[in-house]
């Protein structure tokens, strides 16, 4: 039982991780392409 509750544990610490990243890519690409708008006018 221990063994599934270390991995439940891993799983949960690389998700939250996946969800940072993801968050910060989103965040970057929407700078990234009101930068290029500006850039195009």
């Amino acid at each position: 039982m221990a063994e599934l509750e270390s991995e439940i544990l891993q799983l949960r610490k690389a998700l939250n991780e996946a969800r940072l990243e993801r968050d910060i890519l989103k965040k970057t690409t929407a700078y990234f392409a009101q930068e290029s708008l500006k850039n195009t006018r």
